[in-house]
């Protein structure tokens, strides 16, 4: 008997006993390299899983209080924080359950990276990895897009002296860098760093705020527009639906079982940060937010702000490396190089990639409405909708209940429960998220597009004042005026 139960403990733990093993190396300069760069522990997964889900939408989230209010704004972070928590469980749920099913059919992860879609694929068929892939991949290349826009929106407030388009230019070739790192494995000191960079910003922001007081004349009229009011809570939907990378988190682990409470850890960190800053700006600023999307925009130069601005730049280099190197595997299994070697044969074919991404990010500049738009129309489906009903499909049967590897806690209801929360999720963001915040968010991007048209070079940068003449030519021209007027005035008595 005992035997037998070291056996499926085996079976669940899966290749990763063996690959820690390997791991540990007697070798000083490995012991350093593997501190810095080779992650695999529950407290990397915790980092990556906090760091990637606030990134640059910090920044935007006064901007959504100024449409939804502040008591509006605060519900909806905590709601969709819970529910963003709860969905991210599934995925862990679901992974568990696929990888220890293939593993009993002695199938070898060492060389391979899981992805979403294969776990829909292995657990519910073709039709399920299609559509999952195709809401993963648009997101997260939509994701990507919206790293580079920011990059660009916020070097402009420390150097203005290029347009923010060629800083999108700038910094496109900057996170095409990406390539060289090989896997979630490698992101230990970025996740550890990326972290720390939001924290000073978020309180950054808030101490600011507060010193700087409130605007004369502030008005906190929000929510004045239903199209504003779902525009900002899809926007806060898409801030707590960065766990379209979670498997591929989840994978880099040791022990993938430890993940189920890591992201509700990381959201509660995350909380900590998104909501005094959002409600210290929206206090201090109130509906000058509505037209300034990037909360930096509206906060005084000081040495402080430049280096959030820096920081918040090299976090977003970061982020873009999240949402791309799940593409990069996808374009790798496409191409037959998933498995190669050879990291120089690797980037280079992982190129490819970071070039659409580069172009859409140049096109659609609306930095805020485009987070909105993703909200509504990808988060919405890839990682609430899509992982509820998998969840359901996936266990519907008596038997696969009976076999499941994770059980549902007495605290969920069990599988009744859990299944009236997972209906629940679909319903409420079938119609709030994607129905109501798709409408909105369309009207808003559209009006952006109307309103500043495609490509455009510099968007919602203040207007530039016109040249002051040359000194000499000051000097021989400002008695003109004067002179022109007593003329006249010696005519007309």
């Amino acid at each position: 008997m005992a035997s037998s139960d070291k056996m499926v403990e085996t079976v669940i733990v899966g290749n990763y006993v063996e690959m820690e093993a390997e791991g540990k190396s007697k070798d000083i300069k490995s012991k350093v390299s593997n501190f810095f760069w080779h992650g695999g522990s529950v407290y990397d997964a915790w980092f990556s899983c906090a760091s990637n889900q606030v990134a640059q939408v910090l920044l935007t989230l006064p901007y959504s209080f100024s449409q939804l209010g502040m008591l509006s704004g605060i519900l909806f972070q905590l709601f969709y924080g819970l529910m963003g928590s709860w969905t991210a469980y599934l995925i862990s749920v679901l992974y568990v359950e696929y990888r220890t099913r293939k593993e009993r059919e002695k199938v070898d992860f060492r060389n391979h990276v899981i992805q979403w879609f294969e776990v829909l694929d292995g657990l519910l068929g073709k039709h399920w990895r299609n559509v999952g892939l195709a809401f993963n991949c648009t997101f997260l290349v939509f994701g990507s897009v919206i790293q580079l826009i920011a990059c660009a929106s916020n070097i402009y407030y420390i150097n203005d002296n290029l347009d923010k388009r060629t800083w999108t230019y700038i910094f496109g070739a900057c996170c095409a860098t990406t390539v060289f790192i090989p896997s979630f494995h490698n992101y230990r000191i970025w996740s550890f760093l990326g972290l720390l960079m939001t924290t000073y910003t978020a309180w950054y922001l808030t101490i600011a705020s507060i010193l700087h007081g409130q605007v004369e004349g502030v008005m906190h009229s929000g929510p004045t527009k239903v199209v504003l009011y779902f525009t900002g809570a899809t926007n806060i939907l898409y801030t707590f639906g960065g766990h379209a990378v979670t498997v591929e988190i989840m994978h880099a682990m040791w022990k993938p079982q430890k993940f189920k409470a890591i992201y509700l850890l990381a959201t509660l960190y995350v909380l900590t940060l998104t909501l005094p800053s959002a409600a210290a700006v929206y206090w201090a600023f109130g509906d000058m937010l509505l037209n300034h999307s990037n909360a930096f925009s509206l906060l005084p130069r000081s040495p402080f702000k430049d280096m959030a601005v820096v920081l918040m730049l090299i976090h977003q280099f970061i982020t873009f490396g999240f949402a791309c190197t799940p593409l990069y595997f996808v374009w790798e299994k496409a191409i037959g190089m998933h498995e190669c070697k050879s990291l120089c044969k690797r980037a280079a074919a992982r190129l490819p990639v970071v070039i659409p991404i580069w172009f859409l990010a140049i096109v659609f500049p609306f930095f805020g409405p485009i987070n909105s738009t993703v909200g509504s129309l990808l988060v919405s489906f890839t990682v609430y909708i899509i992982p509820a009903l998998a969840h359901i499909f996936t266990f519907r049967s008596s038997a696969a209940r009976e076999n499941a590897v994770n059980q549902p806690s007495k605290y969920f209801g069990r599988w009744v429960g859990t299944c009236i929360i997972n209906i629940f999720i679909v319903v409420w963001v079938l119609i709030v998220g994607f129905g109501f915040g798709g409408w909105a968010s369309m009207v808003n991007f559209v009006h952006q597009i109307d309103t500043f048209g495609l490509f455009t070079k510099c968007y919602q940068c203040p207007p530039q004042l016109p040249l002051s003449p040359p000194p000499h030519l000051l000097n021989t021209t400002a008695p003109l005026p004067p002179s022109k007027g007593n003329f006249t005035h010696s005519h007309h008595p």
